[in-house]
């Protein structure tokens, strides 16, 4: 199987958040919790688990807003 990107669920605590999805991505948060279970839906870490890692993972990459941030950080 391919490496995924999303590896570590840690269980901090949650501030709530409602988000509305298309079926279409929520069909792929299903596969991609079952992947990250070994292939095996039953068990999988449900989309809500999985989106808070998904956008964290995404902001600490994304090059062009850490480079906005050092900029605007005094010193």
């Amino acid at each position: 199987m391919t490496r995924l990107k999303l590896s570590d669920l840690a269980d901090e605590k949650p501030v709530r958040l409602t988000i509305e999805v298309s079926t279409r991505l929520h069909r792929e948060l299903l596969a991609y919790g079952a992947a990250l279970n070994g292939g095996e839906a039953k068990g999988a870490p449900p989309p809500e688990r999985l989106i808070p890692p998904m956008i964290e993972r995404f902001i600490a990459t994304d090059r062009s807003y850490a480079k906005g941030r050092r900029a605007s950080q005094p010193g």
